[in-house]
């Protein structure tokens, strides 16, 4: 635990030889849950020893709240949760609202790296949780905590330890107006791991995306529920991002999405107006505004829809947003069905690609995708025709509409 003091990291310590990456042991790098199943599937399973791992988020998003819960939930582990933004009696009270489970959860505030790293070295705890990695402040340095070089060589001092004790440490991080990280953007290249904690503060869900991971992939999300008593995790992310109603209503349609390893029902919402101002809008929430403008263009020349004089609106329900290109055709369902004002039977999904000349495109993981619309209760699927042969002969409950373009699409559904 003393190796820090010497500035000993793992990695280019003097006088250390060559291996051969067989004879490497692996036996150190076994994962350790954080009993959170969301965050241990952003990570890749759980923590790495000695990784060092910054979460980013908007102010109030609930980036403290999700770690405290992390380090109450992890019972018969020895955590250490550094605060130099609030008092630990403030901490105190959240502990209390979220539910205090772990007794061995060590509250500290403080923000000088000596005396943080000295109570490390006494408690030798299983996880360091730093909130935030811009309040902290080296002695080395002469300049303000927030500044570049302070962020800098707090990082630096952070991964020292994590990589010589083989003790994970997480870093809260704070996110300026354009979304970035606040600090050096060495930081990023610093950490094993970058999630970014993001949500829409109209909603009470909130979404944990790995941006890099170098234990893991980085196409995985999690997501939770703000509730009064903390962050729910949500284990079926179909039940929020499908509203629940009586009957059918025009402009909207289903799609079968995956992020990552998870499949997952979305809800597509379009509204089409005639311009009232004699320049029309496009407008989206969640989706690529680019995307939707290519779509409409498709629409135009490949089908005939004349769409050029009309306002186009575009939401995904529950604040997601998906860059999955299989959630095509359902913009396009919900797009024509807003037009004409017909609705599309709730029962039904779609899962396919559109291309520039019109063809309705395979997608990836068709099988996957299938089989949550079924699990779901949905009867109907529309797929592209190039799907068919991936799915082979399986017998699904689920009655699967093959097509090869647009005007197929169009004369099945409509």
């Amino acid at each position: 635990m003393e190796a820090w003091k010497h500035g000993d990291m793992g990695a280019g310590r003097s006088g250390s030889v060559p291996l051969r990456v067989q004879g490497i042991s692996s036996d150190e790098g076994k994962r350790r849950s954080t009993s959170n199943g969301e965050l241990d599937r952003v990570l890749g399973g759980g923590l790495v020893p000695g990784s060092l791992i910054l979460v980013g988020g908007e102010p109030g998003i609930g980036k403290s709240t999700l770690l405290l819960q992390v380090a109450l939930q992890m019972k018969d582990q020895k955590i250490l949760y550094v605060t130099g933004e609030e008092s630990a009696r403030q901490i105190k009270m959240r502990a209390e609202r979220v539910g205090v489970k772990n007794a061995e959860c060590f509250i500290m505030t403080e923000t000088g790296t000596a005396q943080i790293l000295h109570q490390l070295d006494e408690i030798r705890p299983s996880l360091v949780i730093i909130d935030s990695i811009q309040t902290l402040q080296t002695d080395i340095l002469d300049s303000p905590a927030g500044s570049i070089s302070q962020i800098r060589e707090c990082a630096a001092e952070m991964q020292r330890f994590a990589k010589t004790t083989a003790t994970p440490v997480i870093l809260i991080g704070h996110i300026i107006k354009d979304g970035s990280l606040a600090g050096p953007k060495i930081l990023e290249h610093m950490v094993d791991t970058v999630l970014s904690f993001e949500g829409e503060r109209n909603y009470g869900y909130r979404i944990l995306r790995s941006v890099k991971n170098r234990f893991g992939p980085t196409s995985e999300l999690g997501i939770y529920e703000m509730h009064d008593n903390g962050l729910r995790e949500v284990t079926n992310p179909s039940e929020i991002l499908i509203s629940q109603r009586e009957e059918d209503v025009s402009g909207v349609a289903i799609a079968a999405s995956i992020e990552g390893l998870r499949p997952m029902l979305i809800e597509i919402q379009a509204l089409v107006s005639s311009a009232a101002y004699g320049t029309p809008q496009r407008s989206t929430t969640g989706f690529d505004t680019r995307r939707l403008n290519m779509l409409l263009a498709v629409l135009e020349k490949r089908s005939g829809f004349r769409l050029g004089m009309k306002d186009v609106f575009l939401n995904i329900a529950g604040g997601l947003r998906v860059d999955d290109p299989a959630i095509d055709l359902a913009v396009v369902a919900a797009i024509l069905s807003s037009n004409a004002d017909i609705s599309i039977d709730s029962k039904t999904c779609f899962a396919a690609e559109v291309g520039l000349s019109g063809e309705i495109r395979a997608v990836n993981r068709v099988e996957q995708r299938v089989a949550e619309a079924e699990k779901l209760g949905f009867e109907r699927m529309v797929l592209s025709k190039y799907n068919k042969k991936a799915l082979g002969q399986k017998n699904y409950r689920i009655e699967l509409m093959f097509v090869g373009n647009m005007a197929e699409m169009v004369g099945k559904i409509f």
